[in-house]
């Protein structure tokens, strides 16, 4: 699976990231990749985190796995992320709270994950409400207005990846 992520936007939907964040731009990105870097070793996934601004000294804490990209103004990064999640389209999973960038990630055929869901994942602090709605969901046959849509359903589970793999190991 191929991720997509909003490296400032998920930096600044947690807390704990964005003290890190406090201490500088730098110390922000290195705790987001680094806990990236776990995930990727973990699930075997490629992740692609983007950045506004020019190129600092980040590098990917785990080379082929973990790519990291600034964008170049007057590009952004939500620019960046709607044009790789449309070269990417299905398998590929974008983590952002930004409505554009969700449209945009749903369009191309992506899953879209909101920032903050996708740090919980990252750190497997999902609840078990969580899981029992989406088993509860797949089961629900017919036209059910109460069923959840298909694009959570599909964020539910590209997100239980990221929890499951933790528990495996």
């Amino acid at each position: 699976m191929r991720w997509l992520v909003d490296g400032y936007n998920v930096i600044r939907r947690d807390a704990d990231l964005r003290g890190h964040e406090e201490a500088g731009l730098e110390a922000g990105r290195a705790a987001l990749l680094a806990a990236i870097a776990t995930a990727a070793r973990r699930t075997g996934d490629q992740f692609t985190v983007v950045f506004d601004g020019a190129r600092r000294d980040a590098g990917a804490p785990a080379p082929g796995q973990v790519q990291v990209m600034f964008s170049r103004p007057p590009q952004t990064a939500d620019d960046v992320l709607r044009t790789l999640a449309v070269k990417g389209g299905a398998g590929t999973v974008v983590a952002s709270s930004d409505r554009a960038v969700r449209d945009a990630a749903r369009r191309a055929g992506a899953v879209a994950v909101f920032a903050e869901d996708f740090v919980a994942a990252l750190r497997s602090e999902a609840s078990a409400n969580d899981e029992d709605d989406a088993d509860r969901a797949a089961v629900k046959r017919g036209g059910n207005p109460r069923r959840i849509s298909r694009d959570e359903r599909a964020a539910r589970r590209a997100l239980a990846r990221l929890r499951s793999s933790r528990a495996e190991m």
